[in-house]
């Protein structure tokens, strides 16, 4: 039955595309030779029929490209901008297969412009199709209507995850009916409400006396021994089987899923930023770092002048920190302290009412305005304007061997500001607690939350009570 009703919804969805790839061929014709949208000199408009005479080559090259790539599968679990790319990917490519059949055919010369208000106009209405069928399936799975029901293998925290993500997503129509385990003991007990309903051996009996849809394997690394078992007894009784990796228990900092080829890959830990998204990252520091020099460059000048004439010494104060990939760099800054700071007490943490810092130095350190040769760290990429903060060799040693996600936060570029310190977990405060919101930065990075950081730090990092 459920094989049916999906085969049913696939069929539809395929004639529907039909459809609007047939109304999309026939308005490009109408749109390039019969309004004045954007009407060039025409050296006479083809007859209709020469168009029409192309349209079951289109359907026949798309029901083979969209078979291909899978366009139809049920995507229930998968969220709408996957979609948005198969769909974009199948009529492109389609639409050069058909480009390529007509001037082989040399029939006659095709509109450049038709061709592409036809891929405008297919595109449009191949996702605005999906997009407002996907949010009334949605509505209707919010309020109880076709629902999938679902068994999970496991009862770890693994299992528990997949729970907490159908939760979060009603809208996917999901209900668990109940959980699998190795132990006999669990059995009978409930997780959220949900019953644990037998032991994995207890899988056959559980799916005869239950409708169930879709099932997850999401048993933990000491549980693979049952792995074949389980598939075994599911295959061929129902069309959804989700696995897991049980590796994704070891999941962190951006991992996720990749390809090479048609094997999938488990990435545990991945570089956070690569390819576009880094050239993005450097496009923006260079850009704004530079607009942010040239407006507080008359600021820099006054402090300075300043620190010149309060002071013995150099204006700036040059100090070895440990950047990306745990590359050292010299980081700038304006000087704060007496030139002899440090030869006593060696390098420790500031503190409040230091009597190492001069009387600029203490007003500059309040108000984070110490920080501003960093900038040139910046234009010179060996920082960005946001991300977490960089420390010194020793204390990196220090740290990296009290916790062990440490050095995770050297995955990509130390910042002027960060996270961290709009939240006010900067100076000697925890450590922990920056660790926690540098590795969320990390995973959650977006040239938006860049921006937001940089707003936040205008009040909330110049002016935060743990900078002194």
């Amino acid at each position: 039955m459920l094989k049916k009703h999906a085969q049913f919804f696939k069929s539809l969805f395929f004639m529907s595309d039909l459809l609007i790839l047939f109304l999309a061929w026939i308005l490009s014709y109408l749109l390039r030779f019969y309004t004045t949208l954007i009407r060039p000199p025409l050296l006479g408009t083809p007859p209709f029929l020469n168009y029409i005479q192309f349209i079951l080559p289109l359907c026949i090259i798309w029901g083979l490209v969209s078979s291909q790539i899978h366009l139809y599968r049920p995507r229930r679990i998968y969220r709408f901008y996957k979609e948005f790319f198969d769909v974009v990917r199948c009529l492109t490519i389609t639409f050069i297969i058909l480009i390529a059949v007509i001037y082989l055919s040399k029939s006659f010369e095709f509109s450049r412009l038709a061709f592409f208000y036809f891929w405008v106009l297919g595109i449009f209405g191949l996702l605005s199709v999906r997009f407002f069928t996907r949010k009334t399936l949605w509505i209707l799975r919010k309020r109880g209507y076709n629902q999938r029901f679902a068994l999970v293998a496991g009862t770890g925290e693994l299992a528990q995850k997949v729970l907490r993500r159908i939760e979060i997503y009603p809208e996917l129509g999901i209900q668990v009916i109940g959980f699998l385990t190795q132990k006999a003991e669990e059995v009978g007990k409930e997780i959220k409400n949900i019953p644990v309903l037998g032991i994995y051996d207890d899988l056959d009996t559980i799916l005869e006396k239950n409708k169930i849809d879709i099932f997850f394997i999401a048993i933990s690394v000491k549980e693979y021994d049952y792995f074949e078992s389980l598939i075994k007894k599911v295959e061929g009784h129902l069309s959804e089987i989700k696995v897991i990796p049980a590796s994704y228990e070891f999941l962190s900092l951006r991992g996720g899923m990749d390809e090479l080829g048609d094997l999938p890959i488990v990435n545990l830990q991945s570089s956070p930023l690569y390819g576009w998204d880094k050239v993005f990252k450097r496009i923006f520091d260079l850009i704004l770092g530079t607009l942010i020099l040239v407006m507080v460059s008359p600021v820099m000048l006054v402090i300075s002048i300043l620190i010149k004439l309060t002071s013995e010494g150099p204006i700036l104060y040059r100090q070895e920190r440990v950047g990306m990939d745990g590359y050292s760099f010299q980081m700038i800054k304006f000087r704060t302290m007496h030139a002899d700071a440090e030869e006593q007490t060696g390098p420790i943490w500031a503190k409040e009412n230091d009597s190492r810092r001069t009387k600029v130095g203490a007003f500059l350190r309040r108000t984070s305005l110490d920080e501003l040769p960093q900038l040139f760290n910046v234009i010179k990429g060996e920082m960005s304007l946001v991300g977490p903060r960089p420390e010194r060799p020793n204390f990196v040693e220090e740290f990296r061997n009290r916790i062990p996600s440490y050095m995770l936060r050297h995955k990509i570029k130390a910042g002027i500001t960060g996270w961290a310190q709009v939240n006010g977990w900067r100076g000697n405060t925890s450590l922990e607690k920056r660790i926690e919101h540098d590795l969320y930065y990390i995973e959650n990075w977006s040239i938006g939350f860049d921006l937001r950081i940089l707003m936040m730090t205008l009040w909330r990092g110049l002016f935060s009570k743990s900078a002194y």
